[in-house]
């Protein structure tokens, strides 16, 4: 039988190559890379790992637990679980928001009752009532900062605007109101534990890439890194891929590279353009990832910190988290002006910021900027429109990514949920 061949090793291709090797059909990934992760891989600073970009996940994110869980890796080993807690610096306050141990959504009551107060407290009790009637649906796509209308411009600034950077990677004025609902239903009204904090407890290549290599290998299936495809051939017996070694022919090819790659591989084929232009359509964003280096002594005191108004919008204590007493990973999500600052500016700027806010600290040590220009597809109104399914107009040809229609914002998970979709379904038809 010829393997399903998938193309890109990020974490939606091995997603979709595990639930592939783990129902017992062959399985070829290619990475054009020298490691898998794709744009969630391990990189190195002096000597230590770190990522290139500092993840967060959550306890919704099921699909990628009930992965880890399958192919052998002890979620509670790999993340480190906290109950929600979102501390934000404004001004001279701290917003604080801690869920009680009560059953969801109840707990997001009662933090933004304990944490709030006045008009802030009846403006979120309000929306969140409002979507909820809502089943957290809005007829026709808006703009976050349009659903946000009336809600107070302090709140907005330290609580709705970093949850929506964080999420969608997209600026309120531009981002969609309906995948923001999404992830607000998905984490905060079914299970208490949706909202839980998942810290990476190591780099991120020890949580999924290098356990999902041994799980596929192991399973009988290939990776092979540092093997691009360069073009793909469409046979009349199913679509072929052309690497430098020549043409390896598949039962099916998912095309698991993020859009931008993805689209020249297909407009080569002119039943595919169409397709690629709507991939080109969606867009991208970045997120800029300053890692700071402080004596062993220098800590946050907690996993994660705040703060709006300003060009950080997360600090995240690694010493806490993963294990890197005195690293501290300053987190700027969305386009702006600092998406074209050179590294050295950027992590100036950075560095006198933290300064700011912790005037007793010493300078740090070391600064390392880690910028990912195309983090992830512009999760701006009306995206879900332009969202492929993971079928392609050409039969055995598939693509898997968080771009595609699952729904989900650029997430882990929706990486995740994408592979095993589109997985599932040449699963269904190879029966």
């Amino acid at each position: 039988m010829k393997p399903v061949i998938i193309v890109g090793g990020g974490w939606a291709g091995l997603a979709a190559a595990c639930e592939l090797a783990g129902a017992g059909v062959p399985v070829h990934l290619l990475e054009s890379s020298p490691q898998l992760g794709g744009r969630a891989r391990t990189v190195q600073l002096d000597g230590i790992n770190i990522d290139n970009g500092q993840h967060l996940l959550i306890g919704a994110y099921r699909e990628t637990l009930r992965l880890l869980h399958r192919i052998g890796v002890d979620a509670a080993t790999v993340l480190r679980r906290e109950p929600l807690s979102l501390n934000v610096q404004r001004d001279h306050a701290l917003l604080q928001l801690t869920a009680p141990p009560l059953p969801a959504p109840l707990h997001l009551a009662w933090a933004l009752w304990q944490g709030l107060r006045g008009p802030e407290r009846r403006a979120a009790l309000a929306f969140c009532l409002t979507a909820w009637r809502r089943r957290f649906r809005i007829a026709q796509d808006i703009s976050v900062a349009e659903l946000l209308g009336g809600q107070p411009e302090g709140l907005v600034r330290a609580l709705w605007e970093p949850l929506c950077l964080a999420t969608l990677n997209t600026p309120l004025a531009q981002a969609s109101a309906q995948v923001f609902l999404h992830v607000l239903h998905d984490a905060f009204t079914r299970r208490r534990h949706d909202a839980d904090l998942l810290h990476p407890r190591t780099d991120l290549g020890q949580v999924l890439p290098q356990p999902a290599q041994r799980y596929i290998e192991r399973h009988g299936g290939r990776v092979d890194t540092r093997r691009r495809a360069q073009a793909l051939h469409l046979a009349t017996d199913g679509p072929t891929v052309v690497t430098a070694a020549g043409m390896q022919a598949a039962s099916h090819v998912i095309v698991a590279t993020a859009p931008w790659h993805a689209a020249p591989l297909l407009a080569t084929h002119s039943v595919l353009q169409p397709l690629a232009q709507q991939l080109r359509s969606l867009g991208d964003a970045p997120i800029t990832t300053v890692y700071l280096s402080y004596p062993a002594g220098i800590t946050l005191g907690r996993s994660m910190l705040g703060f709006a108004g300003g060009t950080v919008q997360w600090l995240i204590d690694r010493g806490i988290v993963c294990g890197q007493p005195g690293l501290l990973a300053a987190v700027i999500s969305g386009p702006g002006e600092h998406a074209v600052m050179d590294s050295t500016t950027q992590g100036a700027q950075v560095a006198a910021e933290i300064a700011q806010r912790f005037p007793q600290w010493p300078a740090p040590q070391r600064i390392r900027v880690v910028r990912e220009r195309r983090a992830t597809f512009l999760c701006d109104v009306g995206s879900n429109a332009r969202r492929p399914p993971n079928a392609t107009p050409v039969p055995g040809l598939w693509l898997a990514g968080d771009y595609t229609a699952s729904g989900y914002p650029a997430t882990l998970e929706g990486a995740v949920r994408s592979g095993v979709q589109c997985a599932q379904q040449i699963i269904d038809l190879l029966r």
